[in-house]
């Protein structure tokens, strides 16, 4: 059991490389230009690939073509995999939208704005004076 589980992610990782290049550099759909490969999971009988993907601008995470133009490539795709991937049968190829990119750039952007809230300065001395460790002051050292 535990072979075909690093069958299927080694799977998973050939199909993501192989996408990842085939739609850099051969797929001609402008709504598709780019589209990264974030990464591909696939199902216990390899009959589906779930790629999920995002895109370097965030104005067009939305866009609907994106995801349209990655649907009717996915016949050209598959025949891509076919060719390279060695395998008997080819996984269906269904798109979906990684958001995570998205997620943890806004978790970041929150995280930088409550630091930058925080009232916390470094602690003075005892005498609330520049001193050393044992809170004297430059004239008694």
């Amino acid at each position: 059991m535990a072979r075909e589980f690093q069958r299927s992610r080694r799977i998973e990782e050939q199909i993501q490389r192989l996408l990842s290049d085939v739609i850099r550099t051969q797929v001609r759909d402008p709504r598709v230009e780019g589209v990264v490969v974030t990464h591909v999971r696939v199902s216990r009988d390899l009959g589906v690939a779930w790629v999920y993907y995002s895109t370097w601008d965030s104005a067009r995470a939305a866009d609907p073509s994106l995801q349209a133009g990655l649907e009717r490539a996915a016949g050209f795709l598959r025949s891509y995999l076919a060719r390279e991937l060695g395998t008997r049968t080819v996984p269906e190829l269904r798109f979906r939208f990684d958001d995570q990119g998205q997620r943890s750039r806004e978790l970041d952007r929150l995280i930088d704005a409550a630091v930058g809230e925080s009232t916390d300065a470094p602690a003075a001395d005892q005498h609330g004076e520049p001193g050393d460790v044992h809170g004297r002051g430059p004239e008694e050292s």
